[in-house]
């Protein structure tokens, strides 16, 4: 494999803390309003010094804001990549699903390949869900 593959792959791996937790945080307001730590240790099934680190990371980076003892809020930034990872999801969850993969692997396996997906590959997978199977 060529350097640049690795590369991207590496980039990926950098992006997809940061996507699922932004993606966790605007869920957990959605359902109840607000995210507290305590949301996301319970959703990630991690400790709550790794919750706070990777809350440290996105605050830093600009896509959450929060104060000690605070709900945690995502800011525009933090919104547009929580919406763009629940986009990537649903179409690659989409299309495992017309594979024929059954409801429960395709929610789970969409969760590691929404990741490392090209855009020319859900671009192509969008189509299959829009319009069906290429005809050759």
């Amino acid at each position: 494999m060529p350097s640049k593959t690795y590369q991207r792959i590496r980039l990926d791996h950098a992006s997809e803390v940061a996507e699922d937790y932004v993606e966790a945080i605007a869920d957990a307001i959605a359902e109840r309003g607000v995210c507290r730590a305590m949301d996301l240790v319970k959703h990630f099934a991690v400790t709550h010094a790794t919750v706070n680190n990777t809350i440290g990371r996105l605050q830093r980076d600009g896509l959450v804001v929060t104060e000690p003892y605070q709900p945690i809020e995502l800011t525009a930034a933090g919104k547009r990549l929580a919406t763009q990872s629940r986009k990537r999801h649903e179409i690659v969850e989409g299309f495992l699903r017309r594979l024929g993969v059954s409801a429960a692997t395709a929610a789970t396996d969409s969760e590691g390949i929404e990741h490392h997906v090209s855009k020319e590959t859900l671009n192509a997978m969008k189509r299959v869900l829009t319009d069906g199977w290429p005809s050759e």
